[in-house]
């Protein structure tokens, strides 16, 4: 495969840059594209200049002015239509998602999918901006509190997402009324290029101007210039903890606002009660999917030593079964790490994971020849560790699967699950009502996604998705994350001849 056969994304050329919507320019330094399934070269961006940039927020500020004055539900239009796009360039799309990340075919698809089921709400979403009705202590005073888009918004995505994230921020504060800018990451510039160019066909077919949409396309360079700039109201950041810091610091210095989504260190509570086939396959899938590689992937389980070994057990058989490959092969469950430092990083996990005291259960390498060119290939590991381990403490973005063993009570297994600096998502493996409610009480888990009897990979875009701690304790996707995109404004209004102040207070003339 090569970047020719997505023709019907109309991305024909090795030469991209920045858009502010419908025209391209940029002559910035060449970032390229290689994919990691075979090591091939697929296309080329320029880098956005500094001068570029200026003329794109430039051009997102003064169209603004114009997209806040279109009514929500015609603004919700626009993202109907890009919803049915999607549908049309599902396959292309998830296609070139899977080529260009590494992530397996399937999961490309269902990337896709999430952009069209965050279209589909935010399509509901725009005639539902809603406010709250407040009754007021003066008589004569009616209360309300209303939200106005904030202005441009900037987003910055990481690479193992590369569209969907995109969208759950692009469809909500485009409904809103905002206008945005996008910097992708450097390792998936095509699909970034890909997203802008449908989503910038639609822009020309309703006669919209640009700046609704950009692109500016570089490295963290670019990313610092969207935190440092005041004429972006919110930076909504995807990515490492180490870079969420960076950016939330950097605009809280300019008092602005963020919405963070950070790293995790995610894991699964398994008790006596579970159902272990159900917990296999969630374990295997949280851990496996996108070759370790998703922000809510399944770094550890916790499991009461009275079923333990079984577990253990079943788990190592499954890993046997594990296929890796070429992503594009449906056969195949797991495809490449995103690049080689990835690798690096994988085997230097290991390294301390055997320092550490750990047992390795299933043995971690680098695959070599036919099929596996590219260098990026390794094989998922199991490794039964203690959870104080430093390199368990933190999150590594690879196939590694922790294994560790509680006694007692499953407070004593929610403790050690809540004992790290991460809190995105979690779950428990339980058929007992009582460790399920208390997992999902102020008393279980601290984390932003607590699920039940399902894995901690996998959100659905009807719920807020985020979480605490050094996760960032942003929320997008659904529920009301869509006030993140809005300012908040509070209305008194006195339809009487008299003018009583609050709190009871006099003050007459």
């Amino acid at each position: 495969m090569n970047i020719k056969e997505l023709s019907s994304l109309k991305v024909l050329e090795n030469n991209f840059g920045t858009s502010t919507g419908l025209t391209w320019f940029a002559s910035g330094p060449k970032i390229d594209s290689f994919s990691p399934t075979n090591g091939e070269y697929i296309g080329s961006v320029f880098s956005t200049t500094k001068e570029e940039y200026e003329e794109v927020i430039a051009k997102a500020k003064e169209t603004q002015l114009f997209w806040r004055d279109i009514p929500a539900p015609k603004r919700g239009e626009i993202i109907r239509l890009l919803g049915e796009r999607l549908r049309k360039e599902k396959e292309s799309l998830g296609k070139l998602v899977s080529y260009e990340m590494g992530k397996s075919y399937q999961e490309g698809l269902g990337e896709v999918q999430e952009m069209i089921d965050i279209c589909d709400f935010a399509v509901g979403l725009s005639r539902q901006l809603y406010g709250n009705t407040i009754h007021s202590e003066r008589p004569g005073h009616r209360m309300y509190d209303q939200y106005h888009p904030l202005g441009v918004v900037g987003i910055i995505t990481a690479f193992n997402f590369p569209v969907a994230v995109w969208a759950w921020n692009a469809a909500l504060a485009l409904v809103c009324g905002d206008v945005i800018i996008w910097k992708p990451s450097e390792k998936t510039p095509l699909c970034a290029i890909a997203c802008q160019n449908i989503i910038s066909e639609i822009l020309k077919e309703n006669n919209l101007p640009e700046g609704i949409s950009s692109v500016v396309t570089g490295d963290a360079e670019v990313g610092k210039w969207i935190a440092e700039d005041e004429r972006i109201s919110l930076v909504s950041a995807t990515g490492s903890t180490r870079m969420g810091k960076q950016v939330a610091e950097t605009v809280a210095r300019r008092l602005g606002k963020s919405l963070l989504e950070l790293g995790g260190n995610n894991a699964i509570v398994v008790t006596p009660s579970a159902d272990l086939k159900m917990t296999i396959i969630g374990a295997v899938f949280g851990a496996v999917g996108t070759a370790g590689q998703r922000c809510t992937s399944t770094r550890r389980l916790i499991v009461h030593e009275n079923v333990y070994d079984k577990v253990k057990e079943s788990l190592v058989e499954a890993y046997k079964q594990i296929k890796i490959g070429d992503p594009l092969d449906s056969n195949n469950h797991m495809g490449p790490l995103i690049d080689r430092v990835a690798v690096s990083m994988y085997l230097d996990a290991l390294e301390k994971v055997k320092q550490q005291g750990g047992n390795i259960l299933v043995e971690g390498k680098v695959l070599e020849g036919k099929g596996y060119e590219s260098g990026c290939y390794v094989t998922p590991v199991i490794a039964e560790v203690e959870n104080h381990y430093e390199i368990v403490q933190h999150e590594t973005f690879a196939p590694i699967l922790y294994l560790i063993k509680y006694t007692g009570e499953v407070q004593n297994a929610i403790d050690l699950q809540n004992s790290v600096k991460q809190g995105l998502s979690s779950a428990i493996m339980t058929t007992n009502l009582r460790e399920a409610e208390l997992f999902l009480s102020q008393n279980g888990s601290d984390c932003g996604i607590a699920n039940v009897n399902i894995g901690t990979s996998g959100a659905e875009i009807g719920g807020a998705f985020g979480g605490e701690k050094e996760t960032g304790g942003g929320r997008e996707s659904g529920s009301d994350a869509w006030k993140a995109y809005m300012r908040r404004q509070t209305n008194t209004i006195n339809y009487t001849a008299n003018l009583p102040l609050a709190q009871g207070i006099k003050f007459d003339l």
